[in-house]
């Protein structure tokens, strides 16, 4: 990379970036020659650091970062760097990185020392002794990110350590990003191949994780780099670009003041910026509009006091200038995932231009720029803290990173937990779901069901068998949106936990590692059975209590094959129907399969035979149109002596697929009383089947009761009968 690269110049930069220019290197090296000063003094190296550590915590206790530069002075001394310089200026550089994001004195102090172990004689115990048990793990962890090489090969380890340690305590990757960036600063002194090299390393893990952190200043000025390397040309348009648009007439200056005059007399006491974008950011939006106008290179930036003020602004805003509604969002009711809050606005000014706005708070904006380091140490105990002693709480470890955590305990392959660490730090968008019980689930930007499911309940969610999504039944496979309100159904205690799991055709809608790893994982340890090579018996009638206990038939139908149960070999006369034609045989016809106390019709068929159908059977209306005279039929009572009998009757079944789901229906339908004469499962079908009964009953006033014992099986959703609606079956 150029020198001209290396050292950018200020377009698109973001006012009050953190940034150590050669200047400052040559100075620190001058100070670092002279050695520190007298006792009680603090060295001129480390001057300006206690400056800027003292603008943002101005009761900071400067002795001890005056005593981890004299160490680390002393320990560096006659180490150079490739670029020449003495390397206590690296160590020096990093911390001011640091400071500038306002940074607490522990992390300042491990920064200073964070390569002493490594590369020095000093120990860890000796840091324990001088600095206490906080700064000796930071520096710890730091080191124990150098030992591996950045190698590809090494790569899995070094992030899987990093993984870790970054999980134990942020201010370790708060540390590492800083070392990074000012690596990324010099790295022109390093031969073609190996600026690329980091600059890829940079790009796939340690700018995401940046980003996750919320660490926007070290993001962006990264991003900025690694395109100057990788991308050479297009970092020379887009700068080309800046730099012509400097000597022009700044539109968003113009906007600027007409905003400030609107939210002066509205009486909003308000800060009102102009805020470049950095080199990418310019890049990314000229793809995505074309040509770019003036308002296209920045946005404006309102800070005020108060929540309330950034709604008020918002109001002022609308009312005063035309809005782009579809550019709002807000990001401080629902903040995100990297704790970002701001609310992000677009008007159309006095000329038509379209100008961005975010308005945020002064907290918001620190928080926005600095992330987790500008929410100081984490683990400050808190007056009426209940956290057990001895054990880390971490407040601002965000959901993204606690899911990291777990599922990366669980994966022993490198390979694997490499591809899965890339792939996740690849979703730069994240969604917030509503649970039903009134808490939220924050999930990567295209996670399904199946990964809402493992997040929630991690190796439980083995036993998931379907959801509902904003009130209605949706399958598992379901994308969820942003805002989306779910409801996970999980499979009952009817038989053991080892029966449910999860099928193969989970893992295609699987987006989260913690997803694909527990289904892998649980598919692994139970395979699925080989089907049997011997020649099956010729079928007979089952019963439901003998079907009842075939769970490899239960097995089968969950899996997708088709299983049918035959019809009894004779079909019984009706019982408790009385027909005007005395002596006759009555049959119930299959295609509806009437029971009390449906309204019925029959028809006089071959033999002197008459069949009895639902007055509302499509049968009945082709009978009549091809002149077919009906018989009067009617359902016997007590009275009539004949009220007793079989009843014959069809059921559907729509349920999610699982293993052992026929068995337990039938198991339901045989507890009722009910004999199953035919049973039929259709293939599974975006994870949902439907099952066919043909049942006979003693009494038709049990089918209510036994429609309500299937539905109660887990994963069954509606039963219904042959030929009726949903709702007049439950009428």
């Amino acid at each position: 990379m150029s020198a001209e690269a290396t050292d950018q110049a200020p377009f698109g930069r973001r006012r009050g970036l953190p940034r150590i220019d050669l200047r400052n290197l040559r100075r620190f090296s001058r100070a670092a020659l002279l050695g520190p000063a007298s006792r009680g003094r603090l060295p001129d190296a480390i001057e300006h650091v206690a400056k800027v550590h003292r603008a943002h915590h101005p009761g900071a206790d400067l002795d001890v970062l005056r005593k981890a530069y004299v160490l680390a002075e002393s320990s560096h001394r006659g180490q150079m760097r490739k670029s020449g310089e003495p390397y206590i200026t690296h160590p020096l550089a990093v911390t001011l990185i640091l400071a500038e994001l306002g940074a607490e004195t522990t992390t300042l102090t491990a920064s200073l020392l964070h390569d002493t172990v490594e590369d020095t004689e000093v120990t860890l115990d000796q840091v324990g002794e001088e600095f206490g048990e906080e700064v000796r793990y930071l520096v710890d962890g730091v080191t124990k990110l150098e030992k591996v090489d950045y190698g590809a090969a090494a790569e899995p380890e070094t992030f899987r350590k990093m993984l870790v340690a970054t999980g134990n305590d942020v201010r370790v990757m708060s540390i590492k990003l800083a070392d990074r960036l000012h690596n990324m600063r010099t790295l022109g002194v390093m031969r073609p191949e190996k600026q690329v090299r980091i600059a890829k390393v940079t790009r796939d893990v340690l700018i995401p994780l940046a980003e996750r952190l919320g660490v926007q200043a070290l993001k962006t000025e990264l991003e900025d780099l690694v395109f100057a390397i990788l991308h050479p040309e297009e970092y020379a348009q887009t700068r080309e670009l800046l730099q012509a648009h400097a000597g022009r007439p700044d539109p968003l200056a113009r906007a600027a003041e007409d905003v400030r005059g609107v939210l002066h007399e509205a009486g909003i006491t308000a800060e009102v910026l102009v805020r470049p974008r950095h080199f990418v950011s310019v890049h990314r939006v000229g793809v995505k509009r074309g040509e770019l106008t003036g308002t296209d290179l920045g946005r404006l930036l309102v800070l005020v006091s108060d929540d309330a003020d950034c709604y008020a602004v918002l109001g002022e805003l609308h009312t005063c200038f035309t809005p782009v509604i579809s550019e709002f969002k807000d990001f401080i009711a629902v903040p995100k995932f990297n704790l970002y809050q701001s609310l992000h606005t677009a008007v159309a000014g006095r000329d038509g231009e379209v100008t961005e706005v975010l308005i945020r708070t002064h907290q918001m904006h620190r928080v926005a720029e600095a992330g987790v380091i500008a929410l100081g140490n984490p683990y400050t105990p808190t007056e009426g803290a209940d956290a057990p002693e001895g054990e880390r709480a971490d407040p601002t470890r965000p959901g993204w990173l606690s899911r990291l955590l777990d599922w990366q305990s669980a994966t022993p392959d490198p390979d694997l937990f490499w591809t899965s660490l890339r792939d996740d730090l690849a979703q730069d968008r994240e969604i917030t779901v509503f649970r039903s019980d009134g808490g939220t689930l924050g999930l990567p930007a295209g996670a399904s069901c199946v990964d809402a499911a493992y997040a929630l309940y991690g190796e439980d969610a083995h036993s998931c068998i379907g959801a509902r999504v904003n009130g209605r039944i949706a399958t598992l496979s379901t994308v969820l949106r942003d805002g989306d309100t779910l409801q996970l159904l999980m499979a009952g205690d009817s038989r053991d936990a080892a029966s449910h799991g999860p099928s193969p055709e989970w893992l295609d809608h699987a987006r989260t590692p913690a997803a694909r790893i527990a289904i892998n994982r649980w598919l692994a340890a139970h395979p699925a059975p080989q089907p049997a090579q011997h020649e099956s018996p010729e079928p007979e009638p089952e019963s439901a209590s003998a079907l009842s206990g075939q769970d490899a038939q239960g097995s089968q139908a969950s899996q997708g094959g088709e299983t049918a149960i035959p019809a009894a070999g004779t079909v019984r006369p009706a019982a408790g129907i009385i027909v005007d034609r005395p002596g006759a045989t009555v049959r119930l016809a299959r295609c509806c399969t009437p029971v009390p106390p449906d309204a019925v019709t029959g028809f006089a068929v071959r033999g002197g035979a008459v069949t009895v159908h639902r007055e509302r059977c499509p049968g009945v209306a082709r009978m009549i149109a091809a002149g077919r005279t009906a018989v009067g039929v009617r359902w016997a009572d007590e009275d009539d002596g004949d009220g007793g009998g079989d009843y014959r009757v069809t059921l559907f079944a729509e349920a999610f697929s699982r293993p052992h789901l026929l068995a337990d229906l039938t198991e339901a339908i045989a507890a009722e009383g009910a004999e199953v004469v035919a049973a039929a499962v259709e293939p599974p079908r975006e994870q949902r089947v439907r099952h066919t009964y043909t049942l006979q009953l003693p009494d038709a006033g049990r089918l209510p009761t036994l429609m309500r014992a299937m539905r109660n099986v887990p994963g069954v959703y509606d039963v219904t009968r042959e030929g009726r609606s949903m709702a007049a079956a439950r009428s």
